[in-house]
């Protein structure tokens, strides 16, 4: 077998191993707070990082065709300098602890990515939220981590390895894209 037909074998049983209700919970958490008009904040490191940028491009760029209402995405991921100047005069735990101080409004989602769960700075993030009215979205794969425990919801993709993880987070947004756009082609 080549190493292509194992890689989509394994994407196929890690597919199949979601908790298709956790990925539907998850939706619906999206859902509530763009209908609610709260905002929705992603982030993440690495490859992680890449897909929460890759959400809120989607989700702003194509949620409203359905009805004209406005997804209000921010990803922490995106603002380079202000990740910079808080790792460089706070610590690298605080880049996206920092900015939600100043921009996240209780009941606002915030929605953390870490592939092991572990990653300091996502969890720093995830807690300043629970702690102050935010609502918490933790995407994560291995045994969930850190973060599996302490978001108050919870997509796992249950697998040992990165890539399979980050594949299946990342198709994750562009369910949610497809389901608040009422993409005909679902049904």
């Amino acid at each position: 077998m080549s190493y292509s037909q194992t890689y989509y074998a394994r994407m196929i049983r890690a597919i199949q191993g979601l908790d298709l209700q956790e990925v539907e919970r998850a939706v619906d958490l999206i859902e509530d707070a763009w209908r609610a008009d709260q905002q929705i904040f992603t982030l993440g490191n690495g490859g992680s990082g890449s897909t929460a940028s890759h959400f809120i491009s989607d989700w702003n760029k194509g949620i409203p065709a359905r009805d004209g209402r406005r997804l209000r995405g921010i990803c922490l991921n995106d603002n380079v300098p202000m990740m910079m100047a808080y790792a460089n005069d706070v610590s690298y735990e605080s880049i996206f602890e920092e900015p939600l101080k100043n921009l996240m409004r209780p009941g606002d989602l915030v929605i953390g990515i870490s592939g092991s769960g572990n990653s300091r700075n996502v969890l720093r993030a995830i807690t300043y939220a629970n702690e102050h009215g935010g609502r918490t979205l933790g995407l994560c794969g291995y045994d969930g981590g850190r973060l599996k425990e302490l978001a108050q919801h919870v997509l796992h993709v249950r697998e040992h390895h990165m890539q399979l993880v980050e594949d299946l987070h990342l198709s994750f947004g562009h369910v949610v894209m497809g389901r608040l756009c009422g993409d005909p082609r679902q049904t």
